[in-house]
């Protein structure tokens, strides 16, 4: 075959067949998500795909334009060892992505804390995981320094315990202070019954009497509820002329002290 017609060719299969592999990475990522897999594991596994189906359709390009697959495989295989040398750091990216899939400790949609950041999965990719923060920023993270260290969670289940501590003053009853502040738990409606609040005196300091207080809500739930929770708490307490003393704190996520 003469190279002008070798080369039309050619060029026709690679438009062919660039239609062909997006038709079938579609088709085989919408078969997977409705016999079951999951949507972060269905898209890596059709990138994947993809890139196979790429490295075939070269492959037949090659072969039309009249180059030896045998020594261009070799040629491929050859700068391949020194592309993976070069790009090592992509590499280890790369088979980050993979245990993340694998084993997912998290999926598109969960609140994470990991590689010293904080924000919602927006994507898992073959080389970096995009969050996107609290305050709208959207961040790229490798996946081999998400991988590398301690990932939290919090969605990982359905319920989250709210941890608060309420300081009240010495000459306060301590009595009628838990009294009130299981009355403000029991009106809201999104506190958990099981397991059971609990309210209890945790520690007496120089200036203060503090109790704690433990909830259980919704991870959906659980920062409004909160919020509201300290806000009722300090106007009944205040309604009743229960001082609050200088000890007093709720515990917080890490991703909301970071923003402070």
């Amino acid at each position: 075959m003469h190279w002008s017609g070798r080369i039309l060719a050619a060029l026709a299969i690679f438009i062919v067949g660039r239609l062909l592999m997006r038709s079938l990475t579609s088709w085989a990522t919408s078969g997977m998500r409705r016999v079951g897999f999951d949507d972060t594991l269905s898209r890596f596994l059709g990138n994947l795909l993809y890139i196979v189906l790429l490295l075939f359709l070269a492959l037949t390009v090659f072969e039309t334009l009249g180059v030896r697959t045998f020594n261009f495989v070799a040629i491929v295989g050859a700068a391949g060892l020194a592309v993976a040398l070069a790009l090592k750091d992509s590499l280890s990216n790369f088979s980050s992505g993979v245990m993340l899939v694998l084993f997912r400790p998290f999926k598109v949609g969960d609140q994470i804390d990991a590689a010293g950041l904080s924000g919602v999965v927006e994507s898992i990719g073959i080389f970096n995981v995009v969050l996107k923060t609290p305050d709208n920023r959207v961040i790229n993270v490798p996946n081999s320094l998400i991988y590398a260290g301690a990932i939290t969670n919090y969605n990982a289940e359905s319920t989250r315990r709210i941890d608060m501590t309420i300081g009240i003053g010495y000459h306060s009853d301590i009595q009628q202070a838990k009294s009130v502040i299981a009355g403000v738990v029991a009106a809201e409606a999104r506190v958990a019954n099981h397991p059971a609040p609990e309210i209890a005196v945790q520690d007496v300091l120089p200036t203060a009497v503090t109790i704690a207080v433990r909830v259980w809500v919704q991870v959906a739930d659980y920062g409004s509820v909160r919020s509201d929770l300290l806000e009722r708490i300090k106007r009944s307490l205040d309604k009743y002329g229960l001082s609050i003393g200088a000890e007093h704190r709720a515990a917080l996520p890490a991703q909301l002290i970071a923003n402070k």
